[in-house]
């Protein structure tokens, strides 16, 4: 069995002089310094377009389950093609920081950017721009018009347009095609851009034997274009209301639960349709990347409930979710497929049938193992209780990163750790190493780290905590922080734990 490794780092967090991490000169760079590294894998967070005006613009509520995110666009490639000028890049103010993305500065300013690039690219003789969007238009004719129409009504939620074209009633889409036709074709020409760049960066990593992980959310933004285009597949109301919304119940950590809001499926519709949407969004998921993560993988066998006029999630209860059912009909239509099932959370014997029956490695995340009232060592994501059909992680985006974690322990989980690992001498500041080769040493296939944790960051690198509002989903890598002389160590580390990328070595 081959064992690999792998690095764990959104594209956004790239540095780059315009605000965001993109699909620019250091995307590539960071794909050589990979291959220097001796790591198979690259995973990243979800690439798509986020919604303007929710908490943080986070990755996991985009305005659509296909359409990419335009902050990607690289607009040094934009430089190249002469349909932008790098002074006119250079006068836009992208934010004060450039450890932080300023995500309201890139809806001001950097779709403004795009607009020109647009309006000056003659896409009217582009055969690639027309073929593209022949080949999309099942999600992108939707997609395109909702965000021509999210900017006519002033971003206002869907569910609060005028009635008929809430309703997505065919006169009125045609009409609002003929009126706003060409914001229409801006946001088709924005996804014709990221799919040419995306394309071509992944065909670079491809060719130096890195394979890309993608992230999927399991639901939808309840403000999107697959609600508003496809009401039948969600739990709503007569007026396309949603009924029930999504979360989970009260536990240790919230005492009232969460509430996500996103809307149901009604899987009785999806099951009458062979699970169409759902094979589709998976066959296109598989055009982006190489390997599919799926997040929440738990709500394919029980999902929370909780309805939609609820305070809070007290009032939600589980209901039963496709099971087996979708992923039997997955690979029927589209073969043997690599899904990574994030399993976290609240564990049944239910959830861990299906994710057996189901064939996808699952998860363990090492920080989750430390609980010092447990003296058996039983908890199943320290490594001596994996299996090797897994991927082992030392944290999430959702987690403090590694050195942070620990220095946020207490002594009892701190003593807990060493005992395990019989290390009494290695100072706190370092037990981050430590804790990085237990997880490369265990018997996982894979072991993918976030490069906050291989560069040894406090919580200042913090991608994302749940709950919290204001700072999540911003942070960047500084030019020259990522170094030959990490990625020699990390190659040495790789080739030490037997996790090495052979193809590279081997040319």
């Amino acid at each position: 069995m081959n064992r690999y490794a792998g690095v764990l780092m959104s594209v956004t967090s790239l540095p780059s002089p315009y605000g965001i991490g993109c699909f620019d000169g250091a995307a590539y760079a960071f794909v050589d310094w990979l291959a220097k590294a001796g790591q198979r894998y690259w995973q990243i967070l979800p690439l798509g377009a986020t919604a303007y005006g929710l908490p943080d613009n986070s990755p996991y509520q985009a305005y659509s389950a296909f359409a990419g995110s335009p902050y990607l666009i690289s607009l040094e490639t934009l430089i190249g093609e002469g349909v932008l000028t790098r002074e006119e890049c250079d006068a836009v103010d992208f934010g004060s920081d450039p450890a932080k993305i300023d995500f309201d500065k890139l809806h001001e300013n950097r779709l403004a950017l795009l607009h020109k690039a647009y309006e000056r690219s003659n896409i009217a003789q582009d055969g690639g721009f027309h073929a593209f969007c022949a080949d999309n238009a099942w999600w992108l004719d939707d997609y395109a018009l909702f965000m021509a129409l999210k900017t006519f009504f002033r971003e206002a939620p869907f569910q609060s347009w005028p009635k008929d074209i809430r309703m997505h009633w065919d006169f009125a889409v045609d009409y609002y095609n003929r009126e706003l036709y060409f914001d229409v074709e801006f946001h088709k020409y924005l996804q014709y851009k990221f799919a040419q760049q995306w394309s071509q960066l992944k065909a670079y990593a491809n060719a130096r034997h890195i394979r890309i992980v993608g992230d999927i959310p399991i639901y939808v933004s309840p403000d999107g274009a697959d609600v508003w285009a496809h009401p039948d597949l969600f739990q709503l109301n007569s007026e396309n209301q949603p009924t029930a919304i999504a979360g989970c119940p009260p536990d240790a950590f919230a005492a009232d639960g969460q509430v996500w809001g996103n809307p149901l499926y009604r899987w009785e519709r999806h099951r009458e349709t062979g699970y169409a949407w759902w094979m589709s969004r998976m066959w296109y998921s598989f055009k982006l990347y190489d390997i599919v993560r799926i997040d929440h993988f738990r709500g394919f066998d029980e999902y929370f409930s909780i309805p939609a006029d609820a305070a809070n999630a007290r009032a939600g209860h589980w209901e039963k979710g496709p099971g087996m059912e979708l992923f039997d009909t997955m690979h029927w239509q589209l073969g043997e497929v690599n899904v990574i099932a994030e399993d976290l959370g609240l564990l049944t014997d239910s959830v861990r049938a299906l994710v057996r029956a189901s064939g996808c490695p699952n998860m363990k995340v090492l920080q989750f193992a430390i609980d010092p009232e447990d003296t058996t060592a039983s908890n199943d994501y320290w490594p001596h209780n994996y299996n090797t059909h897994c991927v082992v992680y030392t944290g999430t985006h959702d987690n403090p990163t590694l050195a942070g974690w620990y220095a946020g322990l207490d002594e009892a989980s701190r003593r807990q750790v060493r005992d395990y690992l019989g290390d009494a001498f290695t100072p706190d500041a370092q037990m981050y190493k430590v804790l990085i080769r237990l997880a490369l040493r265990s018997v996982a296939k894979d072991c993918i780290i976030p490069i906050q944790d291989y560069l040894g960051l406090g919580n200042e690198a913090r991608m994302n905590q749940p709950g919290t509002v204001g700072f999540n989903w911003r942070w960047r890598l500084a030019p020259g922080q990522v170094t030959d002389a990490l990625a020699d160590e990390l190659m040495a580390l790789t080739k030490r734990t037997g996790r090495v990328n052979w193809d590279i070595l081997n040319g």
